[in-house]
């Protein structure tokens, strides 16, 4: 029953949907509300929350095996689930299939037709279609348009899937890592495609790995972790909230720089003034005073912090107009370098903060990961 309340929902890891009707007035395209699937004892969503607005690109981020298709598979009404969706004010599955386009992340259409002929097949699927040369233009395929599917390359495959899913015209159009293969003059242009169809008033539901393009494209993003969204905002206030403070790396010059360059990220293994040390615990003794002499020339008050890392130095919560300061305080301490990199945090550090997944270069090591994270919707 796909329009059924879950009874005794706790709400945990849901976003608040209150408030989700446009300033104008129009009601969301999709509202999801104590959505749960469960297969045999693994809960793939575990009451589920959110509001999608009208012409909005909405991104849904997380970790393999989080639950994205399966929520993806939810509001499309392409299986059965716990709670309640509703998409252009109906169930999913009594929505007009000539409003919603979508884009699998697997996709296998007929090897032995042309991408003109694949598009103009599932054109014909729907009652009114677009122009297929258009289509095929918007995609960047109509050059290529006569070749087999089974002979254009991995990019330009995924370029026709996307056009299969724009042909009809689509209301409503989800879209799953759909530039996974496609080089980046081609990534631009179906990012640019992807604006354009939300200026339109297009409503775009982005899922990808690709933080980097969630974070350009989205309005809001949402993050599913085990199956419960455990953050929802736009992608600058998640990042302001999660993602970290500025970071400035530098690369300390070869003869003060350890030996073995081996260490663990964040790991204290620089040497001082080329001489090595004896045993590891003098190495981290000889770290540490550098470490300290530099922060104590930072000015008093500061929220910098100074750490090891294995090429060098970490400053973080250093903002641009303190990196003067922070290379004072390297001179001052009379440690040479080789580089400054400066960078501030981005959707990828929050994904990697609340997902608790690998290593990020510019994380800083020690960093604890929340075990939930309040859900911010702004």
């Amino acid at each position: 029953m796909n329009e059924t309340t879950v009874g005794g929902a706790d709400g945990a890891g849901r976003a608040s949907i209150d408030g989700a009707t446009r300033g104008d007035g129009e009601p969301p395209t999709i509202v999801a509300e104590g959505v749960r699937k469960a297969y045999g004892d693994v809960v793939a969503l575990d009451g589920v929350d959110l509001a999608v607005d009208a012409g909005e690109v909405f991104g849904l981020i997380g970790p393999n095996g989080a639950g994205k298709t399966t929520l993806v598979r939810a509001l499309t009404g392409t299986t059965a689930f716990d709670g309640r969706v509703r998409v252009f004010g109906v169930g999913p599955d009594a929505v007009d299939p000539q409003r919603i386009g979508l884009l699998p992340q697997s996709f296998d259409p007929p090897e032995r037709l042309t991408a003109r002929e694949l598009v103009a097949y599932y054109g014909g699927l729907y009652d009114e279609s677009r122009d297929v040369e258009a289509v095929l233009r918007d995609v960047g395929l109509a050059n290529d348009a006569d070749a087999w599917y089974e002979t254009l390359s991995g990019g330009q495959r995924r370029r026709t899937c996307v056009a299969t899913a724009l042909v009809n015209d689509p209301d409503l159009l989800f879209l799953d890592e759909p530039t996974t293969g496609i080089d980046p003059a081609g990534r631009r242009s179906i990012h640019g495609l992807i604006e354009g169809l939300a200026d339109a008033g297009t409503t775009v539901f982005l899922t990808s790995h690709a933080m980097d393009e969630v974070e350009r494209l989205a309005d809001r993003v949402a993050l599913l972790r085990d199956g419960a969204i455990v953050a929802v905002g736009a992608p600058e206030r998640l990042i302001a909230d999660h993602g970290g403070e500025p970071r400035l790396e530098v690369v300390i010059a070869g003869d003060e720089a350890a030996g073995s360059g081996g260490g663990e990220p964040g790991g204290e293994t620089m040497g001082t003034g080329g001489e090595e040390s004896d045993g590891e615990e003098a190495t981290q003794r000889a770290t540490q005073e550098v470490v300290d002499e530099v922060a104590d020339g930072i000015a008093d008050g500061s929220a910098v912090e100074v750490s090891a890392t294995p090429a060098g130095l970490r400053f973080v919560g250093v903002r641009p107009e303190g990196i003067g300061e922070a290379v004072a305080a390297l001179e001052a301490a009379g440690v040479g370098f080789e580089s400054l990199s400066w960078s501030e945090p981005t959707l990828e550090d929050v994904y990697l903060r609340l997902t608790g997944e690998a290593y990020s270069p510019r994380a800083v090591a020690d960093a604890s990961v929340p075990a939930s994270a309040e859900v911010v919707d702004r």
